[in-house]
């Protein structure tokens, strides 16, 4: 009897130690059949972790109904369930698609009022400068002009709008005293959230900006009529041309 109860003791624990097999298992990820480097790949039950290589090749250590997660920057997480066909075949083979880019858009949900005139058409000509300035900071990747902006119908409308502010001549212009060059009156003038923020500009690209500005002989033309408006609504004009270049 007490054999038997041995026998059948010795079973068990063969038994549990055979389920519980840890084995150093190899395997491949690759991204849209380009070599995976430095792609993590994290034994989520054990902690354990791993690296890819230059190859696109790793080896941790697992057990039987493992949890594995892949990792790699700007690309979707997978995950794989060891299981014993696995284990058997000794090797792991893994794709990793890259993320698809959603940008959020931005909504404006109320148009503040701006009251800066009793003249119906001056008024209009100032909300469609704030729209301006808010299509502006929403182009699709800042830095990057694709030459298309949203809204695009209401900016042709906009840009109708503020060509026919530039209609006159220079012996037009009204002035009210000394005339500042176009890059000193824009950089004395001009906020530094208005480049940051609605122009999209990084800080040391203003000045490369002002220039660009300035070499337009219709700058000039601008910075006479000494009105903070009408340089926003010049420059707002010309970042696009500048973005693309």
């Amino acid at each position: 009897m007490k054999t038997k109860l041995l026998a059948l003791l010795l079973f068990v624990l063969y038994q549990t130690g055979f389920s519980q097999v840890t084995e150093r298992i190899q395997g491949k990820v690759v991204f849209d059949k380009t070599v995976a480097n430095k792609v993590e790949v994290i034994n989520a039950t054990s902690k354990n972790v791993a690296l890819t290589d230059t190859e696109g090749k790793f080896t941790i250590t697992v057990e039987a109904n493992d949890q594995l997660v892949f990792v790699a920057k700007n690309h979707e997480i997978k995950e794989l369930k060891v299981t014993a066909a696995i284990l058997k075949q000794g090797f792991i083979s893994m794709t990793l698609v890259a993320k698809v880019e959603e940008l959020k858009e931005v909504v404006v949900q109320n148009t503040p009022s701006i009251k800066l005139s009793k003249d119906a058409k001056w008024e209009q000509a100032k909300l469609d400068q704030y729209t301006l300035e808010k299509n502006a900071s929403k182009l699709k990747n800042p830095g990057v002009y694709d030459g298309t902006i949203e809204n695009g119908m209401d900016i042709m409308r906009i840009g109708g709008m503020i060509a026919k502010l530039f209609k006159k001549k220079t012996t037009d212009i009204e002035t009210k005293g000394p005339v500042l060059p176009f890059t000193e009156a824009a950089k004395t003038q001009i906020e530094t959230e208005f480049y940051t923020d609605t122009l999209q500009l990084r800080q040391e690209e203003i000045a490369t900006f002002l220039d660009f500005c300035n070499k337009d002989p219709k700058s000039k033309i601008i910075a006479a009529q000494q009105n903070i408006l009408s340089l926003q609504e010049y420059m707002s004009s010309k970042i696009l041309h500048f973005k693309s270049l």
